[in-house]
């Protein structure tokens, strides 16, 4: 691995993983949930609240921060750290779910995807060695591959074409990355709900040689059953000394069930979008503060919790700001909803150091079900 960049697995308990990755900017500590904040931004939120919360790394976005700023103008602002003000770790995906998200505005051929911009119209040209240009024109410590990422569903033509495009760009990507201490370049393994598919994939992303390894293609529309299996019959390929980190995923629910089967890292637009549309994600299960009943109610969404967006307003008041649609309930919730992410993943990392994964799975999901019913 690269000379400073390093991951070192401390624990298991079953196929939960317990570690931490080393990069340049900082430790992650595994399994871990990554805000995302796709324009230099986790929406909602100061970025001093995010740290708070006990995220050790954000995601940012390759093709969103080529459109605008543009990764040159990054780069001499000092790099996407410091445009930002964040010193911890920062992942960038690749573009490659923008090639699935935006089909109606790119192309794809062997050599790159061709966009037009929906901001201006402008055309990009987003090859493997450019989408490694622009990570390390931004600066992040974690770069991934450019593939291709498919919806659901699909046929097996379509998923091995896509796949094996995805493992040609892999080659590339991993020449363009170079040498960069410090910093990690992941691959990305596809191939649908393939079985063969994806341990093509896995064992060619394998001799190719990354710092990590990401499941990509899943969240897709398949359904969680579908899902989990998928990386049931992924995870088995890939090696036991690298991060895993499953791609766009997911709700608390998925995020345990994955843990529960290898995954390491974990990222997801859900706490924020969820929280700016009224929905709050607690120790509790799901709160919609919407609903009327919340109307009257004067007690926190957790009275326990270290956060203040969790323990410190009333029920009424959320519900109040967020039926007045006002900026503070989306913030609010967004703030809860992401630290009730992170007090969840320290949760998850405690239970595998003391070997009760099994026990905190059961009782975490037991209590989400059991809901917090008001008197």
């Amino acid at each position: 691995m690269t000379a400073e960049f390093s991951f070192t697995l401390h624990k298991t308990d079953g196929s939960a993983r317990r570690g931490t990755v080393h990069t340049l900017h900082g430790d992650i500590r595994t399994p871990a949930f990554m805000p995302v904040g796709t324009v230099g931004t986790v929406k909602g939120l100061y970025l001093d609240q995010v740290k708070g919360t006990g995220a050790d790394i954000i995601l940012g976005n390759t093709y969103h921060l080529m459109l605008r700023p543009g990764a040159e103008e990054v780069a001499a602002l000092g790099g996407l750290h410091t445009f930002i003000g964040w010193e911890h770790p920062i992942l960038t995906d690749s573009g490659g779910f923008q090639i699935m998200s935006l089909s109606k505005i790119r192309k794809i051929t062997e050599q790159a995807a061709l966009f037009q911009s929906h901001i201006d119209g402008r055309r990009y040209e987003l090859s493997p060695e450019r989408a490694m240009e622009i990570q390390r024109l931004l600066g992040s410590d974690i770069q991934m591959q450019l593939d291709q990422c498919i919806e659901f569903p699909h046929t097996e033509k379509d998923a091995e074409k896509a796949m094996q495009l995805s493992l040609r760009w892999a080659e590339r990507s991993r020449i363009a990355f170079g040498r960069q201490p410090g910093r990690g370049n992941f691959g990305i393994v596809q191939g649908g709900t393939d079985a063969r598919l994806r341990r093509l994939s896995a064992e060619g992303l394998r001799s190719i040689g990354f710092e990590g390894y990401a499941i990509g293609g899943l969240a897709v529309g398949e359904g969680q059953v579908l899902m989990l299996s998928t990386i049931e019959l992924t995870e088995q390929y890939l090696p036991q000394d690298r991060p895993r980190y499953l791609m766009g995923v997911g709700t608390p629910e998925d995020i345990l069930e994955s843990v529960a089967r290898g995954v390491d890292m974990f990222d997801c637009v859900m706490p924020t979008r969820s929280g700016r549309h009224g929905q709050a994600f607690t120790r509790f299960g799901k709160i919609n503060l919407r609903n009327a009943k919340h109307a009257n109610d004067p007690r926190p969404l957790d009275p326990e919790h270290p956060c203040p967006a969790l323990s410190q307003y009333s029920r009424a008041y959320l519900h109040h700001l967020i039926r007045s649609g006002e900026l503070l309930g989306m913030m609010l919730l967004s703030w809860a909803n992401i630290a009730y992410y992170q007090s969840l993943m320290q949760g998850i990392r405690d239970a595998i150091e003391t070997g009760r994964f099994a026990d905190f799975r059961l009782a975490t999901k037991e209590q989400w079900k059991r809901g917090d019913i008001a008197p």
